[in-house]
């Protein structure tokens, strides 16, 4: 496990905020763990809750915090409300003099799990919490040290949707009888999962959501731990940068037509879109998908319609091509070794609909900004999330990963999701109901010997 400096930097002003790269991330784990409720506490004590949503928290006779209501900080759904549990992605915007954090709470259910795949698939860090209260083995050190299927599930999710930093917070060790016995126990099985399943965890910190306790200020001592506070954490971790050295990639997702531009003497369509991987510069030569006509970029424009020297994944950037060229929505614009489009696919997927998997069954397919018809031709294992073996499968259960062969109905230019988080990924739409039925994390292609 990596460790960081405990050290928080000094800042001569609050402007490093806004100029250190945002860092996203979820809290996912188990239902009931205190998600909603770290979140709240990050908020609170980082001075980032308005008035308004103060009140909410608020005793109106005594004027404190009632702090079991920090969860109704982030549960903005009625339902939420209702029913006591998280059920869409909540993404909040706060800001310490160090850094700005985009985070979102993501559901526990396993009901739920498609809303945790599609806020992983777009977070830099996973904060998997655990709660303590509910290993029975955590205080008395009997039984087998099992950890809570949900919590297993997350955690190897987290790794399948490439999330750069997962980190373990232990909660509510404060109510336990001997919480630095509980935390090495805990700490012990945590580390001994992550070792069999691969993660690269960078850090397994007791937290007490409740009191507050190392979720932005340190409680030295406790626990016998000497790391970090949470926030001090993530003030720290670096974002992945995108690859590169990739060849350019442009999904495009809006065609402006009769635009201005201040490259050429007369109005050109400006293809909009958001660059993937690599980067664009005026002159680079892009080939279109699927027309496979090519042009050269004459001009970039930011959002503001300025000029661009250039834009680097993942920016979002306006293209202006020497030649007017038949592309659409849902077409890619490609830089100079991209990969060949592909038909046939082997793909890691997380099933999230009810209705269990068949192979052979046709879904709508998303990749970038197209859709396209797929075919499920072949299920080659499951994953069992409790010894992390593979196994073979007739069909996948909701919320079951494994791996499978796809057929499509046109070649898409994918890339290895080990590669490329966007070429790599596509989600399956069920074409009856509607439903999201799949995240695909796409395999690297198979070289066949002749």
């Amino acid at each position: 496990m990596h460790t960081l400096s405990t050290e928080r930097p000094a800042l001569a002003n609050s402007q490093a905020s806004s100029t250190a790269p945002a860092l996203r991330f979820i809290t996912c784990g188990s239902v009931d763990d205190g998600k909603s409720t770290l979140i709240g506490r990050l908020l609170l004590d980082s001075r980032s809750v308005l008035q308004d949503q103060l009140a909410h928290v608020t005793h109106q006779a005594s004027g404190q915090i009632n702090t079991a209501e920090l969860a109704r900080l982030t549960d903005g759904l009625q339902a939420e409300r209702e029913q006591g549990i998280t059920i869409d992605v909540a993404w909040r915007y706060f800001a310490t003099p160090q850094r700005k954090f985009i985070i979102g709470d993501a559901p526990g259910h396993e009901q739920y799990t498609r809303n945790m795949v599609t806020a992983a698939s777009q977070a830099d860090c996973a904060v998997v919490l655990v709660d303590a209260t509910k290993l029975s083995w955590a205080a008395s050190g009997e039984g087998a040290h099992t950890l809570l299927p949900q919590t297993r599930r997350h955690a190897l999710l987290a790794q399948l949707l490439r999330v750069p930093h997962i980190v373990f917070a232990i909660n509510k060790l404060d109510a336990v009888a001997d919480a630095s016995a509980a935390y090495q126990r805990i700490q012990a099985a945590l580390q001994a999962f992550a070792s069999e399943a691969g993660l690269d965890v960078r850090a397994t910190i007791p937290v007490s959501a409740l009191t507050g306790w190392n979720v932005v200020d340190p409680h030295h001592g406790w626990c016998d731990y000497q790391g970090p506070a949470l926030l001090e954490l993530l003030e720290q971790l670096p974002r992945e940068p995108h690859a590169a050295a990739l060849p350019a990639a442009l999904p495009v997702q809006w065609v402006e037509s009769n635009a201005s531009s201040t490259a050429t003497d007369r109005s050109r369509r400006v293809l909009w879109g958001r660059v993937s991987e690599g980067t664009l510069r005026p002159g680079d030569t892009l080939q279109a998908f699927p027309s496979g006509q090519s042009a050269q970029v004459v001009e970039l424009l930011d959002h503001g319609r300025r000029p661009l020297a250039q834009a680097q994944a993942p920016a979002s950037t306006g293209v202006v091509l020497d030649r007017e060229l038949d592309i659409s929505r849902g077409d890619w614009l490609l830089g100079q070794g991209a990969p060949r489009p592909r038909r046939d696919i082997t793909a890691t997927i997380a099933w999230l609909d009810q209705e269990p998997l068949q192979p052979g069954r046709v879904y709508w397919a998303l990749h970038g900004h197209r859709w396209i018809k797929a075919k499920v031709t072949r299920i080659v294992h499951q994953l069992d999330i409790t010894t992390l073996q593979t196994q073979q499968a007739d069909s996948l259960a909701a919320n079951a990963i494994g791996q499978v062969q796809l057929a499509l109905q046109t070649a898409l230019p994918v890339q290895a999701y080990a590669d490329s988080r966007s070429q790599g990924a596509m989600i399956l739409v069920d074409t009856a109901s509607h439903a999201t039925a799949a995240a695909l994390l796409i395999e690297p292609e198979v070289e066949e010997d002749f």
